[in-house]
């Protein structure tokens, strides 16, 4: 079928995880200065999961332009990548809370360590859908040029690495790795996906 629907549908859900990381606020209690200035752990959490989902969502429609059609096996990658997604806001307001109370070790490092774990399994995710639609033939508009291909493949094992050591790192030191993922999303903010020969044809035509 064409990806209209499944397009669509991971809008929908992407949507819904980025408003509930923000249904975890709620006023402090006893002095609101006070209170408010204890929440900036949660404050950048939140922050550094926005812009995680966000740019997530960004390359989402960038790697659907490429995209001819869904079949299943697409179908089904892409809503495991959903799956995590729409698992953002617990570590995220778990870490939040975790960092409240105490910046190092004990549940803190739990938080994080779970929170880097959501972090995987959204960048494999995403991962698993471009790698499988690269691979299986008539699933993009056009052949990939195999320099751009690598060039893409490295970026994306350079920031699954970095996800890697960012989450090991939370085990130590939980406040450095949330912002190690929050430089992260700054890295997936530029253009990573190979652009397809065709599109850049006509586009240089168009104009």
């Amino acid at each position: 079928m064409d990806t209209g629907r499944t397009e669509a549908f991971s809008d929908g859900v992407f949507a819904v995880a980025i408003t509930l990381l923000v249904l975890n606020f709620h006023t402090p209690e006893g002095n609101l200065r006070s209170g408010l200035l204890h929440m900036w752990p949660s404050l950048l959490a939140y922050a550094v999961s926005f812009l995680n989902v966000g740019i997530m969502w960004m390359n989402h429609h960038a790697m659907f332009r490429h995209v001819a059609r869904a079949d299943r096996p697409l179908q089904l990658l892409n809503l495991l990548l959903l799956m995590a997604v729409v698992l953002v806001p617990f570590p995220t307001d778990m870490l939040g809370q975790m960092l409240s109370h105490e910046l190092h070790g004990g549940d803190t490092a739990t938080g994080a360590f779970v929170y880097g774990l959501v972090m995987i399994a959204m960048a494999a995710g995403f991962s698993g859908v471009w790698f499988y639609a690269v691979l299986r033939p008539g699933i993009l508009k056009a052949r990939i040029d195999r320099h751009a291909l690598r060039v893409a493949t490295f970026r994306f094992c350079v920031g699954a690495v970095v996800y890697i050591l960012a989450t090991a790192l939370a085990l130590w030191e939980p406040l450095a790795a949330l912002i190690v993922f929050g430089l992260l999303s700054f890295y997936y903010s530029f253009e990573h996906l190979p652009l397809a020969p065709a599109s850049r044809d006509r586009s240089s035509s168009s104009a």
